[in-house]
């Protein structure tokens, strides 16, 4: 028995790779760290008119640019967060623990990321999203008789 998804009507034509991307966002879900995701009102480096921005904010307390990485390969972004133990120190309570993580972000087609920075405990990283050109374009009719 074959599953049946929002993705196999036969009018969506090429979308199996968005089912699966989708499947695999679903699977993951890891709360720390938290984040905010938002649209900038402003261009947040003077770029390009007609774009769209955006910006990923992870509260990353305790965590130095060292200690930070920021990358992408295709369009996936991820970010990783490796803290070492500190063997000298003799803790009489600890609360604040050296917790790795890792937030994967997928973006679409044509986005990019313009930069990013660290400041009072908070990792923004920006990207662009241009306004796709609306292209309209008429299909000629062979006939074949």
């Amino acid at each position: 028995m074959s599953r049946m998804t929002p993705f196999s009507s036969p009018l969506l034509l090429g979308f199996d790779s968005v089912e699966r991307t989708l499947e695999r966002i679903g699977k993951g879900g890891e709360g720390y760290p938290p984040y905010n995701i938002e649209r900038l009102r402003e261009e947040p480096t003077g770029e390009e008119a007609g774009a769209n921005f955006l910006r990923i904010t992870l509260a990353v307390a305790g965590f130095s640019p060292s200690e930070l990485e920021v990358t992408t390969e295709e369009n996936q972004l991820t970010i990783r967060g490796r803290q070492a133990d500190d063997k000298d120190r003799d803790y009489l309570h600890r609360g604040i623990a050296a917790r790795q993580f890792q937030k994967t972000f997928l973006f679409a087609d044509g986005m990019r990321i313009v930069g990013a920075r660290l400041g009072n405990g908070l990792l923004m990283i920006d990207l662009a999203r241009p306004e796709p050109e609306r292209i309209v374009k008429r299909i000629e009719i062979v006939v074949a008789d």
